[in-house]
């Protein structure tokens, strides 16, 4: 193939869907009888691409493309003659025939573009000669239209016209580049948050040097110098500060190339993120004509209506959800007759909103059949059988099943449904893409399947919390459970309700009991033991079914390059992935689908429990100085998950001010040393110097490690001293608990 007429098919290709969907657009307004009126523009308007296809076919040699695109033309052509310059009433029929023949068109271009045969057109050429009534015949289009200009000589090129040459500026890519360029950002991303570790690094070393020279000053005034020695110790004070400048230096330029780099990064991630989208009719357009075809396979008739196929999506994701839409549109053709006499409609629907894609396949047929479902789930051992005087499972839990291998409400196998494959290949395909399927009733009548994904397939916004042990994350977006709002559970609020813990929970206007799990019992970890006072935990909703997971801890938000995870004893319903922490650390990325199924399961289960408050003794008070907020937030997590009250200072004047205000009971202070107005140190001297808080066990928590601050720290009357360096929560609860 020459580079000109590579060039031509490529615009056509683009052409061509442009003019399909806007004609596919203007049918698509159908009434309650299956016809659609167009006002006399809007038939002039399909007429013209009608028209425009037919001569951008002639322009790259398709001659039964151009065959079926003069027939319609002529079909149109009638029905406006017809109208007599009025609105023109398109019987469903005719709409039927002109769908045939878009399709038709929509198969000779896929063709094309792949490089494959074309499917023969004389079926749907004979069915457009005998038009809507079967007894008209429509002439051949003629070899040349005479506006076109003569013929070129033989052996001379078709000249294309102007709108089908490629625009200036455009360049061809292969879509397997563009995926391995967006693989390689992704690594890139993943590299550069190992770099921000280091510069994090650095940063320590800059704080230890700092604090060194403050204990150099120290040691210096307080010890005698001999005068002999006085020459080389202010060359080693000079050496030492010439040290800390060129670290200080190395360190505020390592910052900046940090926040270069993030930022370029960043803008690099943008652009091929933008690369990679294609609209989601290049993809998944044909599926509506694939389900006109299987209709009048199966004798139906049908309304097929699609929306936002110009919405923008990875084309690999797209790709890779192709087949499992297509199972869908065929299992509402299946399931999804009205019985009511009205005429069938399925539809496609894409949609991008701020939490991720969202592609829908509904039906205007009866709904779904929960009887149905639940004797199917009961026959198959999914569900136990139901006594007759006992409430049916909640309608989510019974849609939920639909998703199974093999499961299959229908008599009998036919062409459209009945295997019971189709459902199952759906939640497999968005389980990959780290997203889910749900099924469920459609507001207006019927049943809608919605299979939600993340914002990225490869990055998503991560909400950090620890379990068992472990840091995992959860996607705080983009799937069809809802994460959040975090809860604070106190013993007041938790109860028993039928036998299982629940929590009361003041939800809008309203109160509900929320079943409560450990989020280890969830995962199969071994749980820690009761905690007193208030414990953390995580809200996961979908539709009225909720739960609240218990934690050991929640750290903070952040967006995170998201991996694929292979590893033995993973449950790929439960976890999703893995994202790279800072030293080589890595979270476990968590299915909030399989959570909240699993969750509410294990709710269920007789002597389930909640890693959470625990009644007993007084709930044990803890002051926090910090004068970073980020500290400050953490510490309290850790404590308060750990059973702990806790009170937040931001230096030691305010903590000394929390300290005495009448009627305050503190059993512990967990401070920092360098702060604001009142440092650490000096806390700890005005609380040795009261007699009235003598006696409280004081930690002192901070970045300077060096022998000098360990031992004025252990002088001044410190019950502990602990190093931000090696910080460990196991570790800090642990110590506060043998103190208090």
């Amino acid at each position: 193939m020459n580079d000109f007429r590579a060039e031509l098919l490529a615009a056509f290709a683009a052409e061509h869907r442009e003019h399909l969907a806007a004609i596919r657009a203007a049918l698509s307004a159908e009434d309650e009888d299956g016809a659609v009126t167009l006002e006399p523009a809007a038939l002039r308007e399909v007429f013209r691409r009608v028209h425009s296809l037919k001569g951008a076919a002639r322009a790259v040699d398709l001659p039964a493309l151009e065959a079926v695109a003069h027939r319609l033309e002529t079909l149109l052509a009638r029905e406006g003659d017809a109208a007599g310059g009025g609105a023109a009433r398109l019987a469903p029929s005719l709409l039927a025939l002109l769908h045939q023949g878009l399709d038709a068109i929509e198969a000779q271009a896929a063709a094309m573009a792949g490089g494959t045969p074309p499917p023969p057109v004389e079926a749907v050429l004979a069915a457009l000669d005998a038009g809507p009534g079967g007894t008209s015949a429509l002439p051949l289009p003629p070899s040349q239209d005479q506006s076109a200009g003569p013929p070129p000589a033989p052996g001379e090129a078709k000249p294309a016209p102007e709108s089908l040459l490629p625009a200036e500026g455009y360049l061809r890519v292969e879509a397997s580049r563009v995926e391995r360029l967006s693989a390689t950002m992704l690594s890139l991303k993943s590299l550069i948050q190992r770099q921000d570790s280091t510069g994090a690094g650095l940063r320590e070393v800059e704080g230890e040097l700092r604090a060194l020279r403050r204990g150099w000053e120290g040691l210096r005034t307080a010890l005698p110098v001999d005068p002999a020695l006085a020459p080389r110790l202010r060359g080693f004070e000079a050496a030492l500060g010439e040290v800390l400048r060129h670290v200080s230096a190395l360190s505020r330029h390592g910052r900046a190339i940090e926040d270069a780099m993030d930022r370029a990064a960043r803008a690099l991630r943008e652009e091929v993120e933008a690369i990679a989208l294609v609209p989601a009719g290049t993809v998944l357009g044909s599926l509506a004509a694939a389900a006109r075809g299987m209709a009048r396979e199966a004798g139906r008739e049908v309304t097929v209506r699609t929306e936002g196929m110009e919405v923008q999506a990875e084309r690999r994701v797209l790709q890779a959800l192709k087949d499992p839409v297509l199972h869908l549109l065929r299992n509402a053709l299946g399931h999804g007759a009205p019985r009511d006499g009205r005429r069938a409609e399925i539809g496609l629907r894409v949609a991008a909103t701020g939490g991720g894609l969202t592609i829908t396949v509904w039906d205007n047929g009866p709904g779904p059949d929960l009887a149905a479902i639940e004797a199917t789930a009961t026959r198959r051992a999914l569900l136990p059988a139901r006594a007759p005087d006992t409430a049916p499972p909640p309608a989510d839990t019974l849609l939920g099943l639909v998703f199974e291998p093999g499961f299959s409400t229908a008599s009998e196998v036919d062409s459209l449904s009945g295997r019971g494959m189709g459902l199952s290949v759906v939640a497999e395909a968005a389980m990959a893409l780290h997203g889910g399927a749900a099924m469920r009733p459609r507001p207006e009548g019927g049943t809608e399947v919605v299979i939600a994904l993340p914002p990225s397939t490869g990055r998503q916004t991560l909400l950090l919390l620890e379990a068992g042990g472990q840091v995992l994350g959860l996607p705080g977006s983009g799937g069809l459970v809802a994460v959040g709002p975090l809860l604070r559970l106190t013993p007041a609020m938790l109860t028993t309700a039928e036998g299982r813990v629940v929590a009361r929970l003041s939800l809008g206007e309203a109160e509900a009991l929320v079943p409560v799990v450990a989020l280890a019992a969830v995962l199969g970890w071994p749980e820690g033991p009761p905690t007193e006072g208030p414990v953390q935990a995580i809200l996961l909703t979908r539709g009225g079914t909720r739960l609240a997971l218990t934690v050991s801890a929640l750290r903070d938000a952040r967006s995170l390059v998201v991996t694929e995870v292979d590893a033995p004893g993973v449950d790929s319903a439960l976890v999703s992935g893995a994202a790279l922490l800072e030293g080589e650390a890595v979270a476990l990325v968590l299915r909030p689908e399989g959570l909240l199924h699993r969750g509410l399961r294990e709710a269920n289960r007789p002597g389930a429990r909640v890693a959470g408050p625990a009644p007993g003794r007084r709930q044990r008070h803890v002051l926090v100085v910090d004068d970073s907020i980020t500290t400050r937030t953490l510490e309290r997590s850790i404590l308060e998950a750990g059973g702990y009250r806790v009170t937040l200072a931001v230096d030691g004047v305010d903590a000394l001010n929390s300290l005495r205000e009448p009627g305050a009971v503190i059993d512990l202070i967990l401070a920092d040393v360098e702060m604001p107005r009142m440092d650490g140190f000096g806390l700890l001297e005005a609380v040795r110097a009261d007699p009235a808080l003598a006696g409280l066990p004081v930690i002192l928590m901070t970045s300077r490690d060096s022998p000098g601050d360990v031992q004025r720290g252990m002088e001044l009357g410190a019950t502990a001293y602990l190093t931000k360096q090696g910080f460990d929560q196991q570790a800090l609860l642990a110590a506060i608990g043998q103190l208090i």
